[in-house]
């Protein structure tokens, strides 16, 4: 078995626990919410389609963005909690995750109730009628029996769509079967993305079968399937939540991370070292750059790697560049200030955002420098990560060099660098991303001084910059990592042969550096 599959299995028992506990409950939530709704639109026609079409405008709504949106709204009403009542809640994780997933399964399970209801033979409401049943008597004994094959396939296409839905979770710091499939597109992990997905389905398929002998049980008036499929349901679910008993109490400390290679190792050095000391860490991985900060400053992760530059531009909204020295100190006194968060200082090396080109097309077209670059950009394409194009920086170099492309296009980071071999001409490169030197790219100079400095700094939450294990184990790290040793860790993660884990390549850092 090669160490991938290997480290995939590993990892299936939490992956897999934390995915059927998000899914069931967020169906189950979704069903007891639908089912009242759905009866009450049957009876009124006057709420029918206000209902239906609430319900199908979430559906509109990607289902990573509807993920999204309820951090910074869970967030808030957290913060109005802790001023009210001093007490808050979580806003990343599990809570996000669930409200979203429960409002994606009410569609299937609303228009199903609602159709099935409403498709019943008049003359057997009239008879129910006609013996004397109340409205409840009626709806409980005749009608909700009788349109249950229906309403049951709509559970199942719920179930389905949840179960899929719930990969997408990660971002919002979730951990789920997703989690394979974020960090294995961004490592090139194929074996994680396959095992990811092949993980997802199985689970789909196992629930639509068990969902599916209800629905037998319901359409044959077969008490004895029904249950049948009941009994599976509830055994698969129990099963696959036996690892978390495991697993203790909650962590000690949680260390974030954004979702690309340099950022997992850079998570695992961290916890590496926690661990070393005593401490029961847990890892929130694949997260948004406005989200991570955003976790930080509320307490939900304990510390985590930015980027001076990104925080300078896209949390203090500065648009200037005063240089590298007085970037990084006027941005730990003012997130100090304003937020609490302490900046533990630099870990000695920058991680930029910088334009590269493929050393031969840039030969050909004479191009050294962005400037070079302005003056040929109507004839190229450029290509980006997903971020770049709506982040300050890049409307900085724009405006500095007036850069007026061909075609944009964006990519997952490690897309992006593929693309210069056909579909981009320039990229925004990372200046620390190994792949620079392997794939001989040519990173082209900045004379103008648009992009800020981006050196890699270490965060501490406002909740833990009083914590002295956290500070010792972590402090050793600042100015501790030279940009070739940070290239050489990337590389071994990104490379297309004999790639290496994010925690393997963390403890070559560590032995390398003598950490």
């Amino acid at each position: 078995m090669s160490p991938q599959v290997r480290a995939a299995f590993d990892l299936l028992p939490e992956y897999l626990a934390w995915h059927v506990l998000l899914s069931a409950a967020a169906l189950a939530l979704g069903v007891a919410v639908s089912l009242p709704l759905a009866v009450a639109a049957a009876r009124r026609p006057a709420l029918r389609w206000p209902l239906l079409g609430g319900v199908g405008v979430v559906q509109t709504i990607p289902s990573l963005a509807l993920l999204a949106l309820f951090f910074p709204l869970l967030l808030a009403l957290s913060a109005l909690s802790i001023q009210a009542t001093g007490r808050g809640f979580s806003a990343l994780g599990f809570l996000p995750a669930l409200l979203a997933l429960t409002l994606y399964s009410m569609l299937p399970v609303v228009r199903n109730t609602i159709t099935g209801l409403a498709g019943l033979d008049p003359a057997v409401i009239e008879a129910a009628d006609g013996v004397g049943m109340t409205p409840g008597q009626r709806l409980r004994l005749v009608e909700l029996p009788l349109a249950a094959p229906v309403i049951m396939a709509g559970v199942r296409t719920a179930a389905v769509w949840t179960i899929g839905a719930a990969t997408l979770s990660t971002p919002v710091g979730q951990t789920s079967l997703g989690n394979y499939i974020f960090a294995g597109l961004q490592t090139e992990n194929w074996v994680f993305v396959l095992f990811g997905c092949a993980a997802s389905a199985a689970l789909a398929l196992a629930a639509d079968q068990l969902l599916g002998l209800i629905e037998k049980g319901a359409a044959r008036r077969s008490p004895r399937m029904a249950a049948a499929g009941a009994a599976g349901l509830v055994a698969g679910v129990l099963l696959a939540l036996l690892p978390l008993a495991s697993f203790g109490g909650p962590a000690a400390y949680v260390v974030g991370a954004k979702n690309f290679s340099e950022q997992y190792i850079l998570a695992e050095l961290m916890a590496g070292r926690l661990e070393a000391a005593g401490a029961n860490v847990r890892r929130k991985e694949d997260l948004g750059s406005a989200i991570a900060y955003r976790a930080l400053a509320s307490g939900e992760i304990d510390a985590y790697v930015d980027y001076s530059g990104t925080l300078w531009a896209n949390v203090l909204g500065r648009t200037d560049n005063p240089g590298r020295e007085q970037v990084l100190a006027e941005l730990t006194r003012e997130l100090k200030a304003r937020d609490g968060v302490l900046v533990l200082g630099s870990l000695g090396f920058e991680n930029a955002y910088a334009l590269a080109m493929r050393q031969d097309r840039a030969r050909a077209l004479g191009i050294a420098s962005i400037a070079d670059l302005s003056r040929h950009a109507p004839q190229l394409v450029m290509g980006a990560d997903l971020e770049f194009f709506s982040r300050p920086e890049w409307k900085a170099v724009e405006n500095a060099y007036g850069l007026r492309f061909r075609a944009r296009r964006t990519f997952q980071p490690t897309f992006m660098y593929r693309a210069l071999a056909r579909d981009a001409d320039v990229i925004s490169a990372f200046s620390s991303d190994g792949r620079i030197a392997a794939d001989r790219l040519v990173v082209l100079t900045d004379p103008r001084g648009a992009l800020p400095p981006y050196d890699a700094v270490i965060l501490i939450s406002p909740r833990r910059t009083g914590d002295r294990r956290l500070l010792e184990a972590l402090r050793p790290l600042v100015g501790a990592i030279p940009v070739e040793a940070m290239r050489e860790a990337n590389f071994r993660v990104d490379r297309d042969r004999d790639k290496a884990t994010p925690a393997e390549a963390a403890e070559a850092l560590s032995a390398k550096l003598g950490l």
